[in-house]
């Protein structure tokens, strides 16, 4: 009977799985043994409903630990994750979402989640997090936002996070932090804030951060110490402001009771006052590397500093800088660089010096820069107009959707964020805003206006965000910007622009993002851009663009994103690409584009990392030249090309640095030319598809971190991961089959034998059969169900 009841339980066991397997979603892989579920780069644009609940199939009842737990959707197309996505999966602990080109969190998205630790959306294109877009995931410990567009977070957005350790918001769009913006983040530990362009920090935005260790700020346009920010932080033990344009640093700049380690490298200091850090009592090291300083005081009061490193800055060994070095000798301080200056000095190490060799009788240092002086912060005052809501503890005021007719006055002056959509004001008078100097972000959006009228944001001398979106606009003034210098995200989008407002933006030396999506512009033409020297994000979907002047986007020297998708393009703008030398990201994505001639991208080979010329009916036999890729090379991270009548692929053997490559729907033509005659045997990626790279060779993909080489061929580029799903569309004897080995290639002269050391037949042939441990069943893949079309 025993017996009998264990057969019993084996045959329940094994149906299980057989069943898990069976559920598994056709782009998904199922490992049945660790409770993990893979859907990588399979073209879904909505999340598996439901997603396979697999376990270890022991015939128990479905309990916690037999549920789905680790879910790896990296590298599809949902745009939006809609409320209660993911209710199906509420074991889950770890959810990656990278690089699937997601837009919009809803609010509630992840509610039903309350065990998830884990929660990766990095590299996709989500430009604001709404007040409840993370609710639900209570537990979760680490989130990483890094590589958005985020230009804004609502209140409260972070609120129900109470177990965060760890916020990546590295490489967005962020220019301000308003108070109290990471409220609830009581156990976060490391803050990153890196690559933004952050230059205004509220001075309550850390307030609500007790346990926080380590805040990064590096690369971002500081250009001073946001002493009254970090002051709140009296337990980070370690602060990284390199990369920002700070000069000065004044006296008790810096009030952080525990802090250690201080990084003000690359930066652009000239000077630094002698009690600048005496309330950081605890500061062990001093980063000062790559600056402007010819020398240094001794710094009071900054008893428990061990090291200060100075290389890399101009130093002036002259008796000015004696009292320096006696302070460190006293002080027992190492401190690391070397003098430029006297010329009996030069290349000399700090700490070789000895009193009576530096001299006086060079210049004396030019006097210290004036301190910056503060404007005397103007208290709320005003009622809150009627109707309307005002927040004394955000400094937020909100009128939306109150059929207003006209712009309503009378809130506190120290406003910061105002919010008046959907509204119909049809027009914005002059001084619409009086007494809001310290207005940050300003929401117009919907609001029926067709005219901004001269002077309408004079006295915004603070406002960073105008979002216009969804209006009635088909012109504008320079003047109606007289007043907002400092505007640096400017949203026009979904307007009735027929061409940019050409002047408009003289008056907004600090213009960095410009939305003009989805309007009726038909051309750039040269001045459209005039005034905007410092713009860097340039976004114009959706337009009727057909011609660019070669001059139109030369005033933008700085400019690193350009969008062009959707458009009438017949043509890559490759005159109007000059003069561009930062462009990292260019799309071109549906554009009519029939053609691409040699050295199409050259004018930004040096700098273009990432290129899109998907859905373009793109016929590359005929119509695109081999040297149109001529100059990319190693800056190239991905490239999409999906959705095209590609036949063959061209040389790619410069492109070492590759990590995404979408050939989705793409409609080979499976003959033997495919193979490359100087490379050896074809590269074959996860689902047998031929890639045809001349030069390169060894496949790999990865799962959840497994890699295993599908096929042996030399110099495949490392780490590929591969967007892929091309069938033969000729020729008729393989249309609408995906092109396999088997059937395709073995018979093609040369297969097997490749010139740069492919495998032989009879490698081929051996490398075939099961391994030891694979005829054992102790292969590491083991648990793994791929689901086949």
């Amino acid at each position: 009977m025993r017996l009998s009841w264990g057969l019993l339980r084996l045959a329940v066991a094994l149906a299980l799985g057989a069943m898990a397997a069976a559920r598994c979603p056709t782009p998904c892989v199922c490992d049945n043994l660790r409770a993990h579920v893979l859907c990588l780069n399979g073209n879904l644009t909505a999340v598996p409903s439901p997603v396979p609940q697999v376990g270890k199939g022991t015939g128990r009842e479905p309990g916690e630990e037999e549920l789905t737990k680790k879910l790896d959707l990296r590298g599809n197309s949902f745009t939006v994750i809609p409320v209660g996505a993911f209710l199906d999966t509420p074991y889950l602990t770890h959810l990656d979402l990278q690089r699937c080109k997601v837009e919009r969190l809803e609010e509630g998205a992840f509610r039903g989640l309350g065990r998830l630790v884990y929660l990766n959306l990095a590299s996709n294109s989500i430009a604001l997090l709404y007040q409840e877009s993370l609710d639900g995931l209570s537990s979760l410990q680490q989130l990483i936002l890094e590589g958005n567009r985020i230009e804004e977070i609502q209140p409260g957005a972070f609120g129900h996070l109470g177990s965060l350790t760890v916020l990546d918001l590295r490489a967005n769009a962020l220019v301000y932090l308003p108070d109290m913006v990471f409220q609830g983040l009581q156990v976060l530990r490391w803050l990153r804030l890196s690559h933004n362009a952050l230059h205004v920090l509220g001075s309550e935005a850390f307030a609500a951060l007790p346990a926080l260790r380590r805040l990064s700020l590096d690369h971002n346009e500081l250009q001073a110490l946001p002493g009254e920010a970090l002051a709140r932080l009296d337990g980070a033990t370690r602060l990284d402001l390199g990369h920002n344009p700070i000069t000065y640093v004044a006296e008790e700049a810096l009030a952080m009771a525990s802090l250690k380690h201080l990084f003000l490298d690359h930066t652009a200091l000239q000077d630094v006052a002698p009690e600048a850090f005496a309330r950081s009592p605890q500061l062990r090291t001093l980063d000062l590397r790559e600056n402007q300083l010819q020398g240094l005081p001794p710094l009071a009061g900054a008893g428990g500093l061990a090291r200060v490193s100075l290389a890399g800055n101009p130093l002036l060994c002259s008796c000015l800088l004696r009292p320096f070095r006696d302070w460190l000798t006293r002080a027992r301080v190492q401190a690391e660089g070397t003098c430029s200056a006297p010329p009996a000095l030069r290349g000399r190490p700090l700490n070789s010096l000895r009193p009576p060799e530096m001299r006086c009788d060079h210049p004396r240092l030019p006097p210290s820069p004036a301190v910056p002086s503060e404007q005397p912060r103007v208290a709320g005052s005003g009622q809150c107009p009627q109707g309307c809501a005002c927040s004394p503890d955000f400094r937020h005021g909100s009128c939306e959707n109150r059929d207003l007719r006209e712009i309503p006055r009378g809130f506190p002056r120290d406003t910061r964020l105002l919010d008046l959509r959907r509204n119909a004001f049809g027009t914005v008078p002059p001084g619409a805003f009086p007494g809001l100097k310290e207005l940050v972000s300003l929401h117009l959006q919907s609001c029926s206006i067709g005219v901004l009228r001269p002077g309408a944001l004079r006295g915004l001398e603070s406002l960073v965000y105008l979002y216009l979106t969804d209006n009635h606009l088909s012109t504008l003034v320079a003047t109606a910007f007289e007043g907002a210098p400092r505007l640096a995200y400017l949203d026009l989008d979904r307007n009735a622009f027929t061409r940019l407002p050409a002047g408009a933006f003289q008056l907004l030396p600090n213009l960095i993002s410009l939305h003009l999506q989805h309007n009726a512009i038909g051309e750039l033409a040269e001045g459209d851009l005039a005034g905007a020297g410092g713009l860097r994000w340039l976004y114009l979907a959706g337009n009727a663009i057909k011609r660019i002047a070669p001059t139109a986007l030369a005033p933008a020297k700085m400019l690193e994103k350009l969008h062009l998708e959707g458009n009438r393009l017949a043509e890559v703008p490759t005159a109007a690409l000059r003069g561009l030398p930062a462009l990292s990201e260019l799309k071109l994505s549906r554009n009519p584009i029939k053609h691409v001639g040699d050295s199409a991208f050259l004018p930004v080979a040096s700098s273009l990392q990432h290129l899109y010329l998907d859905n373009m009916g793109l016929e590359w036999v005929r119509m695109i030249s081999p040297g149109a890729f001529a100059g990319l090379g190693a800056k190239i991270r991905s490239l999409y090309l999906e959705s095209n009548k590609v036949s063959n692929i061209p040389d790619m053997s410069n492109f070492t640095g590759l990590e995404i490559l979408n050939l989705r729907d793409v409609p080979f033509h499976c003959d033997c030319q495919l193979l490359p005659l100087r490379s050896g045997e074809m590269p074959m990626c996860e689902d047998g598809i031929s890639l045809g790279f001349p030069g390169v060779g060894k496949a790999a993909t990865s799962w959840g971190g497994q890699s295993s080489d599908i096929h042996s061929s030399p110099r495949w580029i490392d780490k590929l991961n591969l967007r892929v799903g091309a069938t033969c569309g000729s020729p008729a004897e393989a249309q609408g089959l995906k092109v396999k080995l088997s059937t395709t290639f073995q018979t093609c002269p040369g297969w097997g034998r490749g010139k740069a050391g492919g495998a032989s037949p009879d490698k081929t042939k051996a490398a075939s059969k099961p391994s030891k441990k694979e005829r054992s069943g102790k292969s590491p893949a083991r648990g793994f169900k791929k689901s086949r079309a």
